[in-house]
């Protein structure tokens, strides 16, 4: 699923990254409830929230809320540190789906991630968002790439370059977060290896390669108009 994790203990929040993208979900991360919000409310197509409760701006009740009211369907999974009934039932008034109690072990949040996979798969089905910019477009679910309405074959990690891209139109992305975004943490490469499987995906995009821009001396970008 694309998870959403809202956390502003950094450490914390690297290890639940690593740990949702070895399990294969495709993962976003905020450190404070303001940036929290925007990712949830933007077309980012936002599945599951993790949000901790305690944040440095906003409480994660308060982003919840926010949430709740901006219509979203998004499952909302709360982190807190405290558990007594009344915190319990002013989380799910907020518009809680969940509940998990700080320390928690990772396999109990697989866990209740799963069975809200499970819960979302047997409701009403919705329409999947579509990433796009120019000629490209690129459906998360199916996994399918086209290009002026024609599939193009890109292998997993080219395909998650592009996600990435896609997910950011017009922003800067250093080598370095392709690699934090593209790449499991467990496996062992250099900013070099980005170079090398961005020329794999312009020589498969054909002629809509030239919505991926080099930025010199930086990293890439991909074309917002």
């Amino acid at each position: 699923m694309h998870v959403l994790l809202v956390e502003d203990d950094q450490r914390l929040a690297r290890v639940l990254r690593r740990l949702l993208e070895d399990d294969r979900h495709v993962v976003e991360v905020a450190h404070d409830g303001e940036t929290g919000v925007e990712i949830a409310t933007s077309p980012a197509g936002i599945e599951v929230i993790v949000l901790d409760i305690g944040l440095p701006d906003i409480t994660g009740l308060e982003v919840a809320r926010r949430v709740r009211t901006a219509g979203l369907e998004v499952a909302i999974i709360m982190l807190t540190a405290r558990d007594t009934v009344n915190d319990r039932v002013t989380g799910l008034d907020a518009g809680a789906d969940d509940y998990l109690v700080k320390p928690f072990a990772y396999e109990e949040l697989a866990a209740r991630l799963r069975a809200l996979g499970r819960r979302r798969e047997s409701g009403p089905r919705r329409p999947e968002p579509v990433l796009a910019a120019g000629p490209i477009a690129l459906d998360e679910r199916t996994r399918r790439v086209t290009v002026e309405g024609r599939s193009v074959d890109l292998s997993p990690r080219e395909f998650s370059l592009l996600e990435c891209l896609l997910r950011h139109p017009g922003q800067t992305l250093s080598r370095d977060q392709l690699l934090d975004q593209a790449w499991p943490f467990s496996v062992a490469v250099t900013p070099n290896a980005v170079d090398a499987y961005v020329h794999y995906l312009r020589t498969k995009l054909g002629p809509a390669a030239r919505w991926v821009e080099t930025v010199r001396g930086i990293g890439y970008r991909l074309a917002d108009a």
